[in-house]
């Protein structure tokens, strides 16, 4: 059976050398991209597959697409990589039950409606609304670009 191996938040999605680090460290065989602007932008969605490390599949759905994905009965043995660009479509993911034990942020750019967080995080209100919702799901969140940096709670800057 598939198994989600690391949930991150980065929006930026697919990115070179640091999604190259997660896919190694997590042996991640599937990334499955949830957006519901880039599933609909076929552009997007080639230059994404293009730029996927080799030898990974990479499917982009949409939030309610990604739910009937997570719902299917399949028993392949993928071990699942999620990317969203928002702490909201993790809290949809998680209000539709699916299965998040934990939620890596690597990247949530500066923004005009958006303030500094921590480090390369930035967020507005609904995102730290999101971010709270998901930590009361008891859903571990923490910041951690790369496998090889220590990873900080994310409950002490909300």
């Amino acid at each position: 059976m598939s198994e989600i191996v690391l949930t991150r938040i980065d929006d930026r999605l697919i990115h070179g050398q640091v999604m190259t680090a997660w896919v190694h460290e997590t042996k991640g065989s599937e990334i499955i991209i949830v957006d519901d602007e880039v599933a609909q932008d076929d552009f997007l969605k080639m230059i994404i597959n293009s730029s996927a490390p080799k030898g990974i599949t990479v499917e982009i759905f949409s939030q309610v697409e990604a739910v009937n994905f997570f719902n299917k009965s399949e028993s392949n043995e993928n071990n699942i990589i999620i990317l969203a660009k928002t702490p909201q479509v993790i809290e949809y993911l998680i209000s539709q039950n699916i299965k998040i034990d934990s939620v890596n942020v690597g990247g949530m750019g500066a923004r005009k409606d958006r303030f500094k967080l921590f480090r390369n995080i930035s967020v507005n209100e609904e995102e730290v609304n999101s971010f709270k919702n998901i930590l009361n799901e008891n859903v571990d969140v923490f910041v951690q670009v790369t496998p090889d940096q220590k990873k900080t709670n994310i409950k002490n800057y909300l």
